[in-house]
């Protein structure tokens, strides 16, 4: 085959050759290429030239290099960085720290557990907690991988500084070391390092206690072979009712406030209504517990239940409430009340003798003593205002206008008698002052007006504006006004230290006495007529005629000879 010349169907392959790749010819030892002969050729197929025909025995001492140049000098050891060296090694070290619980009546500190992990590579420290279930704090990477100074001179942590049962502050968190694993183990004792002894590692108190209350075995209600369909077919529509209160007089505003429990035989369920009462002060909310199953103690759940996120269900109760727990006299607490029994329906107590064999007790009475209600006592007036504005500021937080007499305001509107008056003088000054005083029937307010007087320094016009005029030497608190039956001819009328003396009247003043007879004395009313007949504003044994329209009410000019005194 070989003397065959290299030429297209003068060769023939090797079937059994599978492998084509052509070996390398250099390698690298500590760092430095290395030459290789290569003795095979491709596929790893020997070579024509590693032949018995091509072998040439030569002189082995001819072409010894030894011979020649000597002996091989030996290469020195190639330098390794450390990060070369210890690529991927890692010191592990388990430790843990306690964490202080403040306000909490359950537990007063945490133990936590740790790793700590040192990268010999480059001295840089994590730190990392394993993840414990429930445990309600933030867990996993604490301190982030990087050096960490150790001390104020700014010397960082080494592997020279870890071992076994000391405390390594971290961050003001002081770790105390309790084990670590086979390589960290090793290595130290291979850098000359004595190892302190293995210690246990702690275990958290708090955890340990919710292990030993989850671990506890809660009774579980007896399963019941209990039809829902037949219960819901036969007590469909059927209700035990009872009267029941809630007494927290015991408590700082407490009352007695009366309830309906109804209690729904086809499911078992139980709602509680709020009875109303007419005015009593608060916001109409009928329902104080809504249709479900209530459990007698509320509070008996798993320590590690979460209420906030889950509802209780009957996998977490262990007992309800059923019909025998509804007693006349018995005491139940819903959610945390404390509400007692004192009634039922007739119903209820024909189900309780006829199903249950059971005889409700009677009814309780619940007769509250009245309560004495404080005397509203009125403070007396400051003298600022009138004492019916002021007295509103007793009823209300925000007075209100005192309510005026409407009816009388309508009967008697724009009437008005008038009177003349003089000063019960002290002063000769006063002696011929006149005056004009109106008395208002719609609103028994008086007005005091005075005439002009000329050449005698004195301006007339209003001495006293129109208001409720008090009697003198009255109750200030209670005063006493004057009404239309106090003013006569001759009367004396008493204006805040002012004494006034009626002298005369208009026509309609009589005119309404004679229509009111019952308000006036007698003398008052033939005081009045008797001045009428001397001003001859009425004659004797008539009704004043023409005159009278003269002096009636409104007339000006009738009104200014009354006041001169000059007959009409």
């Amino acid at each position: 085959m070989s003397g065959l010349p290299l030429l297209p169907e003068y060769s023939f392959p090797n079937l059994s050759v599978n492998k084509f790749h052509l070996s390398h010819t250099t390698n690298f030892k500590h760092g430095y290429p290395i030459v290789s002969s290569v003795s095979h050729g491709i596929g790893k197929q020997p070579i024509d030239s590693d032949s018995v025909e091509f072998l040439n025995l030569a002189n082995p001492v001819r072409f010894d290099p030894e011979m020649t140049y000597g002996k091989k000098k030996e290469t020195p050891p190639q330098f390794l960085p450390q990060f070369y060296h210890y690529a991927n090694k890692t010191l592990t070290f388990s430790a843990f720290f306690k964490q202080t619980v403040f306000e909490s009546p359950l537990e007063h500190y945490r133990v936590r557990q740790v790793k700590i992990h040192y990268f010999l590579e480059d001295d840089t420290i994590t730190i990392i907690e394993p993840e414990v279930k429930n445990s309600g704090f933030k867990q996993g990477r604490l301190v982030r991988r990087s050096k960490i100074i150790k001390n104020d001179s700014g010397e960082c942590y080494t592997w020279k500084d870890f071992n076994i049962g000391i405390d390594i502050p971290i961050y003001g968190i002081v770790y105390h070391t309790v084990n670590c694993d086979a390589f960290t183990k090793e290595f130290l004792l291979s850098q000359g390092v004595l190892m302190g002894e293995f210690e246990a590692m702690p275990s958290d108190p708090y955890i340990e206690k919710r292990n030993c209350i989850d671990r506890q075995q809660l009774p579980s209600p007896a399963a019941t072979n209990d039809d829902k369909l037949r219960r819901f077919l036969e007590y469909d529509g059927k209700v035990l009712r009872f009267n029941v209160v809630w007494d927290s007089r015991d408590q700082e505003f407490g009352e007695l406030r009366s309830y309906v429990l109804h209690y729904y035989l086809a499911d078992d369920t139980i709602e509680v209504r709020e009875v109303r009462k007419l005015n009593d002060g608060r916001d109409p909310f009928p329902m104080l517990l809504r249709r479900q199953k209530l459990p007698k103690n509320w509070k008996d759940r798993p320590v590690s239940f979460p209420s906030l996120t889950m509802e209780v269900t009957e996998a977490e109760v262990t007992e309800y409430y059923s019909p025998k727990d509804f007693l006349v006299g018995n005491t139940i607490f819903v959610l945390g009340r404390r509400f007692l029994i004192y009634d039922c329906d007739p119903f209820t107590r024909k189900y309780f003798q006829d199903v249950l064999c059971m005889t409700q007790g009677d009814a309780i009475s619940l007769e509250q003593k009245a309560m004495s209600m404080p005397k509203r006592e009125i403070p007396p007036h400051i003298g600022i205002g009138a004492p019916e504005d002021s007295l509103q500021s007793c009823f209300n937080l925000q007075p209100q206008r005192p309510k005026a007499d409407f009816i009388k305001y309508l009967v008697n509107a724009g009437k008005i008698l008038r009177y003349t008056a003089k000063l019960d003088w002290v002063h000769p000054e006063d002696q011929d002052r006149s005056f004009i005083i109106s008395y208002s029937l719609a609103d028994g307010k008086v007005q005091i007006q005075e005439l002009a007087n000329h050449n005698t320094g004195l301006k007339g016009g209003r001495f006293l504006k129109a208001m409720l005029l008090p009697k003198h030497n009255t109750n200030p608190n209670h005063p006493e006004y004057y009404t239309p039956a106090d003013f006569g001819i001759g009367s004396v009328v008493v204006a805040y230290g002012h004494h006034f003396i009626i002298t005369g009247a208009d026509l309609f003043v009589y005119r309404y006495m004679e229509e009111n007879p019952d308000k006036f004395r007698p003398e008052v009313v033939e005081g009045v007529r008797t001045h009428l007949i001397e001003t001859q504003v009425l004659k004797e044994g008539g009704d004043g005629g023409a005159g009278g329209d003269r002096c009636a009410l409104g007339d000006a000019a009738g009104e200014e000879a009354l006041l001169e005194g000059d007959a009409p």
